[in-house]
Parts: C-alpha cells; structure tokens; sequence
C-alpha cells in the first residue's frame, strides 16, 4: 500500500467515512513549488477555495466529496471536502472568491492577474484553446478536514 492509500484509509477509519468518497488526490498549482505552497496554505486554513479550467472531458468535482491535497513532493498534506461547486465564465469570478483563494495580498487584482497567465498556459498547453473572459472555469470552495 503506497503512503497515499494509507493516509486515506487511516483518515477513513478515524472519520468513520466510505473509502468510495475519495475524489482523488492532487497537488494544486503549475509545478512543484506552487504546490507546496498551496498545500501549505490548505493546511494553515488559509486557502479554502481553487478555480481550474473548465474541461468538459473531465468529471466536475461534486460538493461532498472529499481530495486529499499533495505536496510537491505528491506526499499527503490533509484531506478537504468540497462545499460549493459552480461553473462559470472566467469574467463572472467574484471578489469574494479570490479572497478565499488565499494567495499573494488576497485581492481580486492579484488573484486575476496570477490566474489569467496561468490559464492562458494551461488552455494553450493542455486544452488546445485559447484562453478568453468567457472560458468557463469551476469554482470550488472546500474545508480543511483533517
């Protein structure tokens, strides 16, 4: 049993929660640094909401549902539940969502800024589309569960 697996079942018997809950388990940002300090500020309590590209061949997360978040080192950090699950136009992001994201000063202007770059490389890199005001993102918010 690899170290991912048992952080999972020891989470599942100590929360009394069906191993079949599990949405999967992924390190947030674009590359190893990004997703150690992500995971950090999970873990802190920080950052309780993440915006991804939407990709229509992919399944959307479910409110419920619980992922454990990987460091950079893809070893566990904690396990989050998804509380809210919305689909949207990139332009329709609030304010107030930014700010749950957790990162840099917390404002719409950094989130935006930091946000638009990205996308703009990962709709070009693995999505073979162009990023734009209307490209759909999904918009999550979560708790830090353990």
């Amino acid at each position: 049993m690899n170290s991912i697996n048992k952080f999972w079942m020891d989470f599942c018997q100590k929360h009394h929660v069906n191993p079949g809950e599990l949405e999967g388990a992924y390190a947030f940002g674009g590359n190893s640094q990004d997703a150690d300090v992500l995971s950090d500020l999970i873990n802190r309590g920080i950052k309780t909401a993440t915006t991804s590209v939407y990709d229509p061949d992919e399944d959307v997360p479910t409110v419920g549902q619980y992922a454990i978040v990987l460091n950079g080192e893809n070893k566990p950090v904690c396990v989050i539940r998804n509380k809210t699950v919305e689909i949207m136009p990139f332009k329709n992001v609030s304010a107030e969502h930014a700010y749950l994201e957790g990162e840099g000063d917390r404002s719409y202007d950094y989130w935006r800024k930091i946000h638009e770059k990205f996308f703009a490389w990962e709709c070009r890199e693995n999505l073979n589309t162009i990023f734009s005001e209307n490209t759909e993102v999904v918009c999550e918010t979560f708790e830090k569960v353990d």
